[in-house]
């Protein structure tokens, strides 16, 4: 079966930087893409990032355009998120996402386009 394993949230100061990893199995992880989503306490789902499925385009929300970098390792099964210059706005819940294609779904509604998702991982960003 499709599984999604979050891994490397935890407490970084502002400023700091921390690594997300999500670690795919149950499918053929090159031929969909994969995003991050967040959700802050109190707050909804935002999408963060996405990458095709052979890693050629990437996009970001413009909350953590130049500060997020999202990549992906097909020979690992393994998508990442290197977060830099955090900020205590960045605190959240973070999940990936499989899309149902090879290109992220990004636009209004994009939450339907992902059929599976991890368990998330916390990130706590604070002094």
């Amino acid at each position: 079966q499709v599984q999604l394993v979050e891994s490397g949230g935890g407490l970084a100061q502002p400023g700091g930087s921390l690594r997300l990893s999500c670690a795919a199995s149950g499918f053929t992880f090159s031929d969909y893409g994969m995003s991050w989503a967040r959700q802050a306490p109190g707050k909804g789902l935002e999408w963060v990032s996405g990458i095709w499925s052979d890693g050629s385009e990437t996009y970001y929300a413009d909350s953590v355009k130049g500060r997020f970098t999202i990549s992906r390792d097909n020979a690992k099964n393994t998508v990442y998120l290197q977060m830099n210059s955090l900020k205590p706005e960045d605190t959240a819940l973070y999940f990936c996402a499989k899309d149902r294609g090879r290109v992220p779904t990004i636009v209004p509604g994009w939450e339907v386009a992902y059929d599976y998702w991890g368990q998330g991982t916390q990130v706590t960003v604070s002094s």
